[in-house]
């Protein structure tokens, strides 16, 4: 049996600790090897998700099996979280499951500074893993099944067992005679790996007793693919990167060196299709964070290039993607919620007016970030040395929508022109043009995608604070 080599850790290391059966196995193989070590601290992540009626118990168990260790100088302690799931219709216990360990694991680790978790998969995890998602037809990156080590949510995840078989696992536990934990979840046939577990991988094993092995290794093997094809990718879309209106509306794929946010559409179609659908899911999940469904890619990848030179503007809203003048773009901005850090606005959110009519006081006194909910975003305040307006401009402002008519004035010594020309100047499409517009008094004061009126810019080395608009992702 392989334990976690003491000279790999850090001074202080995380396990994800279910108190079953392999993360005990795993937990006390780390704690032992940073006995031997000294000077390691090694802390038991327990995420009571409440699903089984012995959830209780199986945490006083953690909490008794970690205490008993520490008596037996294991420099071991435990962490334990509570976390509720909220299913909607047609959502899985499973994925749902999944996402609120990962996430109270990462909180966990935050809380105690630590950048190293270690996962007690092991190879018949990985093999279950291989085969479940060949039978949701997923692609090269479902393939590739669980990282041995990966970089995530600012955390190193490890899982130092992945290629040793689970009976290990079982010797490693009764050599040392440790008590887990049994899951009863793990009979309910429900749940897809289950059925798989139970009814599936006894006769797979039967007609093929190098099944496990081998589903492992094929999972090994792509995964020795995935950089190069994700380099590949990234350097088309960088190529093929085109900016769109978002960089003044919302987030951008800014972060990414050398890239825009947008993708000449008209470039992209000549690519084959192989290549525009592994290019257009690898940009899309740049910016969205997640991957396009197949079924979208299969889509898009077919229904673009007929509509690049034949349609001005097109979009998708169920994926929050558009097209626009030849640039395929997202709809929707990022993450609007107000930083804790930033100091937040006195301002009246907007009070709905009318059918669909949306108006506010603004009365802004600090930088910060002001949620206008019936907006869908965020109005960010920032001090800035140029290109912002007098404090006191907004001291007495108001938020408006467009009713026609607007005037704005691009830039110093520029003619005021009609808001709708200035937009279509700018190449800003129509789905980002329905952001509030900040008035102070007669005068239009900033437009979200065009930024602030000239004739409301501040002296040059004054005080002055900049305006963004920051909208939801659709």
């Amino acid at each position: 049996m392989v334990t976690p080599a003491s000279e790999q850790l850090p001074r202080r290391v995380a396990v994800a600790y279910s108190a079953g059966r392999d993360s005990t196995a795993l937990l006390h193989a780390t704690a032992c090897a940073a006995r031997e070590a000294g000077g390691l601290e090694v802390w038991a992540l327990h995420v009571h998700h409440g699903l089984s009626a012995h959830a209780d118990a199986w945490l006083t168990h953690a909490e008794q099996t970690c205490a008993e260790w520490t008596r037996q100088g294991l420099p071991v302690r435990l962490l334990a979280r509570r976390v509720s799931l909220a299913l909607n219709a047609g959502e899985s216990v499973e994925a749902e499951a999944r996402r609120a360990r990962y996430a109270a694991l990462t909180e966990m680790a935050h809380e105690l500074g630590l950048d190293l978790v270690l996962l007690a998969h092991h190879r018949r995890d990985q093999a279950e893993t291989v085969l479940l998602q060949a039978l949701r037809g997923a692609g090269v990156k479902g393939l590739a099944a669980m990282p041995v080590d990966a970089m995530k949510h600012g955390l190193r995840w490890v899982r130092p067992w992945l290629h040793h078989p689970r009976e290990a696992i079982e010797s490693y536990v009764g050599l040392h005679g440790l008590r887990f934990v049994d899951d009863d979840s793990n009979a309910d046939g429900r749940y897809a790996r289950n059925r798989l577990r139970l009814a599936v991988w006894p006769a797979l094993e039967a007609s093929f007793p190098q099944a496990e092995a081998s589903l492992a290794a094929c999972a090994t093997r792509v995964q020795d693919v995935l950089p190069v094809l994700d380099a590949w990718a990234e350097g088309l879309v960088v190529s093929l990167g085109r900016p769109s209106a978002l960089p003044a509306t919302g987030a951008a794929m800014s972060d990414r060196p050398g890239s825009q946010d947008g993708l000449d559409a008209a470039r992209w179609a000549e690519l084959s299709g192989a290549e525009r659908r592994l290019v257009l899911a690898h940009w899309y999940r740049g910016w969205r964070g997640h991957a396009m469904p197949a079924s979208w890619v299969q889509r898009l990848a077919h229904e673009v290039p007929g509509l690049v030179f034949h349609c001005k503007s097109v979009q998708w809203p169920e994926i929050a993607m558009g097209l626009y003048r030849g640039v395929l773009m997202p709809l929707g901005g990022r993450d609007a919620r107000a930083s804790e850090d930033q100091a937040s606005l006195a301002g009246d959110l907007p009070a709905e007016v009318g059918e669909g009519g949306r108006v506010g006081a603004l009365s802004v006194q600090a930088p910060g970030d002001l949620v206008l909910p019936a907006w869908r975003g965020v109005l960010r305040v920032t001090e800035v040395l140029a290109g912002g307006v007098p404090p006191g401009l907004l001291a007495h402002a108001q938020l408006r929508e467009r009713t026609g008519g607007e005037q704005f004035q691009m830039g110093p010594g520029r003619p005021p022109r009609a808001l709708k020309k200035q937009f279509q100047s700018a190449g800003i499409p129509e789905w980002l043009r329905n952001g509030p517009l900040a008035w102070a008094g007669d005068q239009l004061v900033f437009v979200p995608g065009l930024g602030v009126d000239a004739r409301c810019l501040a002296p040059e080395g004054s005080l002055q604070w900049g305006l963004e608009w920051v909208a939801d992702a659709i």
